[in-house]
């Protein structure tokens, strides 16, 4: 969430970036804030002055009161209960226009930072740099799904019996693969220097806001309504929100916690190939990376994240390419993001299994994550997070372009993982 001081000082500056994301009617929504705060310390001005007034008429009632003067003692009285019954009208409509300053604060998006480049839609995304080899199959090689099949790998039927479309069963190796890749990426974080953590699946709705998932993707998520708890989309969730209302010290910066989790997401409205087999699915595991930084140090905090999530597809042999979301493309709280797609060689498309975000202040004002810097000042932190990595599209990137004659090859750094180097 934005800063109503750092909106109210930049006006034209978060109209201008809120236009590179394509929010309608930017003028008339940042506008309207400005308006709230004028008119939120306009009654805040009227309330103290109506305290002070209600103060010094009770100084005035004593001495009255002490001076025998008790016929203008209770006229002051009356007085003062008509400043009281005007002091809660004006609580009311502080609270009244918080609560719509609030509001809309949270319908704004985070903004793009200048280096975002612009454009609408994935097409206008930017290539980074590309890495690894395409692999060279025959023209009878299989999707993933059937090779799934033909491998007993995964039962993409039977998750629709007990469950439906988008949740898949593991069978054999491949359970054995998930477990093998989580604990390699756990394994990869924790060398890295993220300290390990297990969190809930479910979250309160303070913790949605906290992260930004809602209001903005409240249609995405799996809502329990009896005890009004969400399952997460990703373990970004509670994570970051072990820092909801905490105050760092900045020589504990940078915070780096690393989570496996299952993911839920509803995924409304996905249909056609791009949702056929592990392309997209309501449930899969992923392991996350998150920070918690200073202002300064927060972009070297991105280019490490970004720089670890490439060691981990380079040593999976995996064939990549690292994309600049364009400002169109980003999600509702990024102020900048990268993403990673590893290419399926049978598909002949590039899938997307991370994407490494710097969030800056937006979801630590959400959150009241803040810091004591050296000199004493507090002010908020920034946050990042990233995909380090999810494994559905992983795994389809890894039985497309590693099938054989001799049967599926595993990568070098996942065979100790796994236990096999064929899945045959």
């Amino acid at each position: 969430m934005l800063t109503l001081k750092f909106i109210t000082e930049n006006r034209d500056e978060v109209i201008r970036r809120l236009e590179r994301k394509y929010v309608a009617d930017a003028a008339t929504l940042i506008d309207r804030v400005i308006a709230l705060d004028v008119e939120r310390r306009t009654v805040q001005q009227k309330s103290d002055a109506n305290l002070a007034a209600i103060n010094q008429i009770s100084k005035t009632i004593g001495q009255l009161m002490q001076s025998g003067k008790s016929a203008e003692a209770e006229a002051a009285k009356a007085q003062t209960a008509h400043f009281k019954t005007v002091s809660k009208e004006l609580s009311v409509a502080q609270d009244t226009i918080a609560e719509e300053i609030r509001n809309l604060l949270l319908q704004i998006p985070n903004l793009p930072l200048d280096a975002v480049p612009d454009g609408r839609t994935a097409e206008d995304n930017k290539i980074e740099r590309q890495g690894g080899v395409l692999a060279e199959l025959p023209p009878e090689a299989l999707p993933h799904w059937d090779l799934a099949k033909k491998y007993d790998l995964i039962d993409f039927e039977l998750g629709v019996k007990i469950t439906g479309a988008g949740f898949p069963v593991y069978k054999g190796n491949g359970a054995r693969l998930q477990r093998a890749l989580i604990n390699f990426f756990l394994d990869e974080a924790r060398e890295a220097g993220y300290l390990e953590i297990e969190p809930p699946y479910v979250v309160n709705a303070a913790s949605g806001y906290g992260t930004g998932q809602l209001p903005d993707k409240e249609g995405q998520m799996y809502h329990a309504q009896i005890d009004d708890l969400y399952l997460i989309p990703t373990a970004e969730v509670p994570v970051t929100n072990i820092y909801r209302d905490v105050l760092l010290n900045e020589k504990d910066l940078p915070v780096k916690n690393c989570a496996y989790s299952a993911c839920f997401r509803r995924e409304a409205g996905s249909y056609g190939k791009d949702v056929r087999g592990l392309n997209r699915l309501h449930q899969f595991n992923k392991v996350e990376i998150v920070r918690i930084d200073t202002p300064e140090h927060a972009s070297q905090s991105l280019d490490e994240m970004i720089a670890h999530v490439e060691h981990l597809v380079v040593k999976l042999e995996l064939p990549y390419r690292i994309l600049r979301l364009c400002a169109g493309d980003m999600s509702f709280t990024s102020a900048i993001t990268f993403d990673f797609e590893v290419f399926s060689a049978v598909q002949k498309r590039w899938l997307e299994v991370s994407s490494v975000s710097n969030f800056e202040s937006y979801q630590a004002n959400r959150l009241q994550c803040r810091y004591r810097g050296v000199d004493g000042k507090i002010q908020l932190c920034h946050t990042l997070n990233g995909s380090a990595l999810a494994l559905p599209r992983i795994v389809a990137a890894l039985l497309e372009n590693n099938q054989t004659p001799q049967g599926i090859r595993m990568p070098q750094a996942l065979i100790p993982y796994c236990g096999f180097e064929y899945i045959c």
